[in-house]
């Protein structure tokens, strides 16, 4: 039993909102926000046909608040609620008072990073503040006794301070304090303490940058203690090539230390790249009131001089960088949201990322290994999870058109022992009597491999040989699948004097006599290379011909051979040839047409139950069939 609350725009808004041009799509109230007050209201804003509002829900009647009768009282939702309900925004609450980041006009070209709610403090209007900001997510980090609490903002903008043709997008993470009420005379509501830095994601060794933010999610890793916090953040790749997802952590520890020491960029001279060369002012400009300035008599942004808020107001960035090298990459695929769960209440954390998709991804954390668990397809068609909550041991997902469950706490969702396996590190074994997957220690035994219980032989760091017999001229394309998504490429040993091409971690072969041999793909089992540990053997294939007459061996016999049949096989051939061109020419047309890549179509391979991914064989680039190997271990193609 549920209780439905209806806000609609007023006819009249919806009117208004068609004849300044827009459709009549967009005329609806779209609810952008929802928020709990420190009073125990529901604060709701909405879209409100292009006219922001906002309102409240009483919590224990569950109905809108009237005022004057049955009029539902609202007030104005500008800065917190974008008009235009497409446009990205984020909202959090701290002690019940709400702060926003948002559009702010009706052409969607003002921003503004507020305190809605409260006494009202924002952004100031400047380019050198906000430029062209898309905003991603907010948190709440809570400080030790006598520091003040800090709002985060994670978002996209202009970098003004590129010197460059073209504008280049970055990632940036903005703070303010929970305590700012603005100066007495310079920022007056305005932020003392907004400062800003450049998030990288970057892989140190391939120097690979993922610039396109995503999503965050912030996790206590020791529950009750701020300091432990970690940042889940989510990239993508900019640009029209192949799909590629990365996450990268960020510690808390690390984004206090830029925030605290690092320079100040000077932007006040044509966007000059350079750090600042003007003295910075005592007490250092955009800190948080706490004890030690309290002992100075600074008891609140108000007593802060106006050198140090002028210096803040015109230095908002910081030269230093927050770096991080990518927990995981993942080729192929978009990830759209993530969460993370703590466990045990250490470093080992839980991910589930949605996917453009439709499908939820399970990754295991565990030092800098990470670990692909499941995937799982939540919807029949195709569309993005656009909201992930945990919530009582299972993972609720929103999609635009449909909500599921799906339980994801405890070992026993692990249904196979390959998977139970991966997350040993999770404190997780296979229980071989009962062919379930239980709670084990929080830390899994050095000495023994997980995998040895489920028949694998040597474990994890072993492949059985396929066999593969081929023929010339075909291009085959050798899969290397591994759970352990590093950001480092898988490598590959084969024959020399070879016509190859890597795709990522898999292989393209085209057959000659040369290419027959040996095909091992190694893959570094680590999230973090610096740990200098051997990379598994995950695939291993043998490529052998099918028909030695394909290499060009001519019987001997046919040398005495009469010269009427070489010339009858002559004109025979040519009238063969013309019509297998004509039947060749029609069927690849269609073939071409009708072609889908098998990569795409078989996804990850780490699905429970899913099959495992064998060599795909093309002819003139057009798919023949899959070959998984079957019992015997060969394929033919």
């Amino acid at each position: 039993m549920f209780t439905e609350i209806k806000w609609e725009a007023t006819e009249e808004e919806r009117k208004s909102c068609m004849y300044k041009g827009k459709r009549e799509d967009d005329c609806y109230n779209y609810i952008c926000l929802l928020e709990v007050l420190k009073d125990g209201r529901i604060y709701v804003c909405g879209s409100y046909a292009y006219n922001p509002k906002c309102a409240f829900i009483d919590p224990v009647t569950f109905v809108l608040v009237k005022e004057g009768g049955d009029k539902v009282k609202m007030e104005n939702g500008k800065g917190k609620c974008p008009y235009d309900p497409r446009k990205p925004h984020t909202a959090v609450t701290a002690d019940g008072v709400l702060y926003t980041a948002s559009p702010s006009n009706f052409l969607g070209t003002m921003f503004d990073i507020t305190r809605a709610t409260g006494q009202e403090v924002h952004v100031h209007q400047s380019i050198n503040w906000l430029s062209d900001p898309e905003f991603v997510s907010s948190a709440l980090v809570r400080e030790s006794p006598g520091d003040d609490d800090k709002i985060y903002f994670f978002f996209m903008e202009n970098a003004l301070e590129y010197d460059l043709y073209t504008k280049v997008r970055v990632t940036r993470l903005a703070r303010v304090c929970k305590g700012d009420v603005g100066g007495s005379k310079t920022l007056q509501k305005r932020w003392t303490s907004f400062l800003k830095a450049q998030l990288v994601c970057q892989d140190r060794d391939s120097g690979q940058h993922y610039t396109v933010l995503t999503h965050t999610y912030p996790l206590e890793h020791r529950l009750g203690d701020p300091s432990s916090t970690h940042f889940y953040t989510l990239f993508t790749s900019q640009g029209k090539g192949e799909r590629v997802s990365a996450v990268c952590v960020y510690s808390l520890a690390d984004i206090t230390k830029v925030f605290a020491t690092g320079g100040f960029r000077d932007m006040k001279r044509n966007c000059v790249n350079s750090g600042n060369s003007e003295s910075v002012p005592d007490p250092r400009p955009g800190q948080c009131i706490n004890d030690v300035l309290r002992a100075q008599g600074y008891n609140s942004s108000f007593d802060m001089p106006d050198p140090v808020l002028q210096f803040a107001k015109e230095h908002p960035l910081l030269t230093n960088t927050v770096d991080a090298a990518p927990l995981l990459v993942r080729r192929g695929t978009t990830y759209t949201r993530i969460t993370a769960t703590n466990i045990s209440n250490s470093d080992a954390a839980l991910l589930h990322l949605g996917t453009d998709q439709g499908e939820l991804h399970s990754v295991s954390i565990v030092g800098r290994t990470a670990t692909l668990l499941q995937e799982i397809p939540l919807t029949t068609s195709v569309e993005p999870v656009n909201n992930i909550l945990t919530h009582q041991g299972h993972v609720v997902v929103g999609s635009p058109s449909s909500l599921s469950r799906v339980p994801v706490e405890g070992c026993r969702v692990y249904s196979s022992c390959q998977v139970c396996a991966r997350a040993a590190g999770l404190g997780c074994v296979w229980d071989v009597n009962t062919r379930a997957c239980v709670a084990d220690s929080p830390v899994q035994r050095e000495s023994e491999d997980p995998l040895k219980v489920c028949g694998t032989g040597e474990g994890r760091c072993s492949s059985v040989v396929k066999k593969l017999r081929v023929k010339k001229g075909l291009v085959v394309l050798l899969p290397c699948e591994h759970p352990h998504l590093s950001p480092l490429p898988c490598v590959w040993e084969h024959p020399q004097g070879r016509h190859t091409q890597q795709h990522h971690s898999h292989l393209e072969v085209t057959v000659s006599g040369s290419s027959l041999g040996l095909y091992s793909c190694r893959c570094s089992a680590q999230g973090d290379y610096s740990w200098g540990s051997e990379p598994c053997l995950t695939a291993s294939y043998q490529l052998t011909m099918e028909d030695l007459s394909v290499e060009g061996r001519v019987d001997p016999g046919l040398s005495r051979s009469p010269v009427w049949v070489y010339v009858s096989c002559v004109l025979l051939g040519v009238l063969v040839g013309a019509l297998g061109a004509t039947v060749f020419l029609k069927r690849l047309c269609w073939r071409a047409a009708q072609h889908t890549p098998l990569e795409d179509r078989n996804g990850g391979g780490a699905n429970q139950g899913q099959q495992e991914r064998g060599p795909t064989c093309y002819e003139n680039k057009l798919v023949m069939g899959d070959t998984s190997g079957g019992q015997s271990g060969e394929g033919v193609c």
